[in-house]
């Protein structure tokens, strides 16, 4: 008897965990893996939390350099869509054949400013000109090896003849979030970073901005894809049918990011 029951509960207990692990993998059926430049974190969270209240499908975010990322998925790192701070690298993947055909979209075109913290007695409004003060030691921008803000700061720098005289102040963020962690933190005296963070609630009321010219350095030109590899591809497609919603575009516009017309090259579908 007491067999049995062992037996019962041995079954029962198989039973459960096999109720959960389906609940598991229906849960996960409801669910997109994005790799999104490091510039959309706050902007990215609250369109992430919209589409989840109108669709019931969860967006995985993460969060790095577009260079990174664009290296990552060319291993095969399993995400569902790649939106790239640097249409490049979205159209080098499209090139080699590893996106969804005709998914290749530019969402956005991101912008550069000045940042120090509010307490700072810099003045930021002296724009790159003012980087040459002598007060300031430690100057935090983006690698621009992978992260196209930090060539966007290097070209702006260049522009203004100012960067071969700060060259050795220069501090580099592994993407642009961690670069403002550095200015953040103290442990730069002022940063050059993206316009989206710079507005995002948190960091406006930490800090005062100065917004880099348009002419001092190329356009930040933005682009997502859909990857071949996902499983998703549906749900995928829904997100980037939402990101082009006047609503999502008007919230992205709030973050300081102009959105480009739309196009036969950059069609709405």
């Amino acid at each position: 008897m007491r067999n049995i029951l062992k037996k019962r509960y041995l079954i029962a207990v198989v039973l459960m965990l096999a109720i959960a692990a389906g609940l598991v993998r229906e849960a996960g059926a409801d669910e997109i893996t994005i790799a999104a430049a490091a510039d959309l974190t706050f902007a990215f969270k609250d369109v992430g939390e919209k589409f989840q209240e109108q669709t019931g499908t969860q967006v995985k975010l993460s969060f790095g350099s577009s260079g990174n990322f664009y290296s990552q998925i060319q291993s095969g790192a399993p995400y569902d869509m790649f939106f790239s701070a640097d249409i490049s690298y979205a159209k080098k993947l499209e090139d080699a054949g590893l996106t969804e055909p005709e998914t290749l979209y530019e969402y956005a075109i991101g912008k550069i400013v000045l940042w120090a913290p509010r307490e700072s007695k810099l003045d930021v409004g002296a724009g790159l000109g003012g980087l040459n003060d002598p007060a300031i030691h430690k100057i935090a921008i983006a690698n621009p090896e992978h992260a196209p803000y930090g060539r966007a700061a290097v070209e702006a720098m260049r522009h203004e003849g100012v960067y071969d005289g700060v060259n050795d102040k220069i501090v580099l963020g592994e993407n642009i979030s961690q670069t403002a962690q550095f200015v953040q933190s103290g442990n730069a005296d002022i940063a050059i970073l993206a316009l989206s963070l710079a507005v995002a609630p948190s960091m406006k009321e930490q800090g005062k901005y100065f917004e880099i010219p348009a002419a001092d350095y190329a356009p930040i030109e933005q682009a997502a894809v859909i990857l071949k590899s996902s499983r998703k591809k549906e749900l995928a497609r829904k997100f980037l049918a939402f990101l082009k919603t006047p609503a999502t575009t008007s919230l992205m516009q709030r973050y300081g990011f102009s959105i480009p017309q739309t196009t036969p090259s950059n069609p709405v579908k």
